[in-house]
């Protein structure tokens, strides 16, 4: 097995997809080597590959085909254009998943015999293609692309090249490799500068990544008892691979753990295992896991540094940046913490996959939010893309995970310490945080309670005059389409309204409200009449 490298950019798809051209074309453009399967087995056995086939049969082939792939995986920075049949070997798919970012070029079986024919000049297209051979080519062609297209699927990223020039294809694979292997956005803050990175298989890399940022010696894996045995080991081997000597730990899941009496659980973990200043806390898990975990690492011998590995939507786009952190206190939620920045996070949108379905879900009411009050094209972006999102399709989950990331990047990167520009984070959050409280932090998980509290402060907004009903109507669709509550039944109004008023935002007895005054344009606003509020819940609490 070749090592991997995470460098390399490999591309996979049927006979005439374009890859040999594209291959060459990308690597031109980063300053790469290119490397065509296909190509090297022609040099290697000094034959055309449909001599190979005639006269030593297609398991030769492959086994020729197995052997310059796995050469060519264990470079760096190289571009692979690999054979249309690659992927049947499971070695082979294995092999290119370690090795970099797979790319598949999707191509239609009518547009596959269109190329081909041109490419070759012949009356049927296909002598040079020795699979193709067939009175039928056309059918021939859909029959192998049907029985090939489950391998197609371990792409961590598709282009569908029908219509596009060589350059648009060029463009994509350069964008996918972008998106995949680059930060998704920095933090620059007065205290610390790190990087989010987000796309699909990034846990490997956590090692490395961690090493880049100058961390060493020990790493200790603070998670909850539901994540960790999905990604313990995983993490844990990926850590120790990197040289890192591990511990773990793992608290009961649910918001009811984020108190000062786990925390001191994980003080005298960290007691135990004389863990010191220098060693790193990671923190993998939702939002809980996230928030307990870097309280532990801000108040441990007094700093130690933190890891953000998010394994929710709503931890991987609003919890793990921005150096919040903290513990419920029985009277409210997250009062007692501090503003602590991790030196870098890492989320890898495969691991929602493996969330419950109500926990996705919730995660998408911060995702809305962040379109909402400050970037209208995006959340045009969230509408027109409902349907793939709803199917976790990995390209646009991808692009809105890492756009909402550096969404809440930029605001944190403004305003550290929430002074400011960063209190419109908070829309949807006083009265979501209220219906926490009042439902005993059980009731409702923290998008749901945000999505209602949205819905409250869009109410608000529309009675003071800010907004239309048509933008309250567009937010409630949304929300509704994603799977998120818009109201709710049997909350006692009088514990939310208490509850309010231990809100962060509070100033001078006075509630700040984020409001908004346009699609993906927020302010604050401490004007608000108090039958105003109470008819924006009576709006939301049936």
């Amino acid at each position: 097995m070749a090592e991997a490298t995470d460098n390399n950019i490999i591309l996979i798809g049927f006979s005439g997809s374009g890859k040999s051209r594209v291959a060459q074309d990308v690597a031109k453009r980063l300053g790469w080597q290119v490397v065509d399967t296909d190509d090297e087995i022609v040099k290697l056995t000094g034959k055309p590959i449909p001599d190979i086939f005639a006269q030593q049969g297609e398991g030769r082939f492959r086994e020729l085909e197995t052997q310059v792939l796995q050469q060519a995986c264990a470079r760096s920075r190289v571009v692979i254009a690999t054979g249309g049949g690659a992927v049947l070997n499971a070695g082979n798919r294995e092999m290119m998943s370690r090795s970099g970012i797979v790319v598949c070029l999707e191509v239609k079986p009518q547009t596959i015999h269109r190329r081909l024919r041109q490419n070759t000049g012949g009356s049927n297209g296909t002598q040079v293609r020795p699979l193709l051979t067939s009175a039928d080519p056309l059918q021939r062609i859909e029959q192998l692309k049907s029985s090939r297209q489950p391998y197609y699927a371990m792409a961590d990223w598709t282009v569908h090249t029908d219509e596009l020039s060589l350059e648009r294809v060029s463009d994509e694979v350069v964008r996918a490799w972008t998106y995949l292997t680059q930060p998704a956005c920095q933090v620059s803050t007065a205290t610390q500068q790190y990087p989010v990175f987000v796309g699909r298989g990034w846990l490997k890399r956590l090692g490395k990544e961690m090493r880049c940022a100058g961390l060493s010696g020990s790493a200790y894996i603070i998670s909850d008892e539901i994540v960790f045995p999905l990604y313990g080991q995983r993490l844990s081997q990926a850590l120790e691979d990197a040289g890192f000597k591990t511990g773990s730990y793992a608290v009961p899941s649910g918001e009811t753990t984020k108190s000062l009496d786990t925390a001191t659980a994980i003080y005298n973990f960290l007691a135990e295992r004389h863990a010191e200043r220098g060693d790193t806390v990671v923190a993998l898990g939702g939002g809980m896991v996230g928030d307990l975990a870097g309280f532990v690492a801000a108040t441990y011998l007094r700093g130690m540094p933190l890891v953000q590995v998010p394994t929710s939507l709503v931890a991987m786009v609003d919890a793990s940046i921005g150096g919040k952190v903290a513990v419920n206190h029985p009277r409210a939620k997250n009062i007692i913490g501090a503003f602590y920045q991790p030196r870098l996070v890492l989320a890898d949108i495969d691991a929602l996959a493996s969330l419950p379905r109500r926990e996705l879900v919730s995660g998408w009411a911060e995702v809305v939010k962040h379109g909402l009050i400050l970037d209208a094209e995006f959340f045009r972006f969230l509408e027109q893309s409902v349907e793939s999102l709803l199917r976790l399709e990995p390209e646009t989950t991808t692009v809105a995970v890492a756009r909402s990331a550096a969404i809440k990047a930029q605001i944190v990167s403004e305003d550290e310490k929430e002074q400011g520009r960063r209190t419109l984070l908070n829309y949807g959050h006083t009265v979501g945080h209220g219906l926490e409280a009042a439902g005993e932090y059980e009731r409702f998980l923290h998008g749901e309670a945000v999505a209602i509290g949205m819905m409250a402060a869009a109410h608000i907004s529309q009675r003071m005059g800010m907004i239309p009903a048509e933008l309250v109507e567009r937010q409630r669709r949304l929300l509704e389409i994603l799977g998120l509550p818009t109201r709710c039944t049997g909350v006692d109004r009088q514990a939310v309204l208490a509850a309010m008023k231990l809100d962060k935002k509070v100033q001078k007895k006075a509630t700040r409200w984020v409001l908004l005054e346009g699609l993906g344009r927020a302010v604050v606003r401490q004007d608000v009449p108090h039958k105003l509020v109470l008819a924006a819940l009576d709006e939301v609490i049936q």
